[in-house]
């Protein structure tokens, strides 16, 4: 498939085993190289997140999370409109990688500055017509601007995934090594942390419009348990 052209906007999307989306938001194209695709969206960009979830987000309740994972597991759950908010995020997703790289970017004064770095394990990218879709496997590594520190998040979330079986053994053993790997790059400072500083200081293209999706994603009504 042709690569996306700088500016373009595309949708990423996590779609679930069964084929249904989880998940999807408009992002706009910072570039697209054999070595990643890179994306990035600022606040108001739209977004479609199950309702569940996005109630957990915007009450801070994490039981509510729990909850939302057991109705991706049931195979049961309805996506609502979402706006992305607060903070600019730029995603340097490889193509073949089980991760993606995320920076987040946050006020400071009259610009922005680099809150921090935000592993994201989760498939590998699959590009589609509209952008790519991969699928979020819970677990996340939250990274310091300056790489100096690092600590892993959302533990309990993934051990609970796995009992639900939204994670497989094949998916788990993927998720192994690609936290090696991603250990090994922030070491050793190579590749996406071999341009750190390069990255830390992107800012969003102002004569761009924040992007929008482009039609409707499918919900659950009437969908039956997830296969798998």
């Amino acid at each position: 498939m042709r690569g996306f052209g700088t500016g373009r906007t595309v949708v990423r999307r996590d779609v679930h085993r069964s084929g249904r989306v989880w998940s999807e938001q408009a992002m706009r194209v910072v570039g697209d190289t054999d070595e990643a695709l890179v994306t990035a969206c600022a606040p108001g960009a739209e977004a479609r997140w199950p309702v569940l979830y996005a109630k957990a987000r915007a009450d801070a309740d994490r039981s509510l999370r729990t909850e939302a994972f057991d109705a991706m597991a049931a195979g049961r759950w309805e996506l609502g409109a979402a706006t992305w908010q607060e903070t600019d995020l730029l995603l340097w997703k490889p193509p073949a990688a089980w991760f993606g790289v995320n920076a987040f970017f946050v006020p400071d004064g009259d610009g922005r500055r680099l809150r921090n770095w935000y592993v994201n394990f989760e498939h590998p990218l699959r590009r589609t017509e509209d952008g790519f879709d991969t699928f979020d496997l819970a677990v996340d590594l939250l990274v310091d601007p300056d790489l100096a520190h690092w600590e892993w998040k959302d533990e309990d979330e993934y051990a609970h995934v796995r009992r639900l079986g939204i994670v497989s053994d094949i998916e788990h053993r993927a998720v192994d090594d690609a936290r090696a790997q991603v250990l090994a790059m922030l070491t050793e400072r190579t590749g996406f942390f071999a341009h750190a500083r390069q990255w830390a200081a992107w800012r969003w293209e102002p004569t761009w419009s924040t992007p929008c999706l482009p039609r409707p994603a499918p919900t659950t009504e009437g969908a039956g348990p997830a296969s798998g």
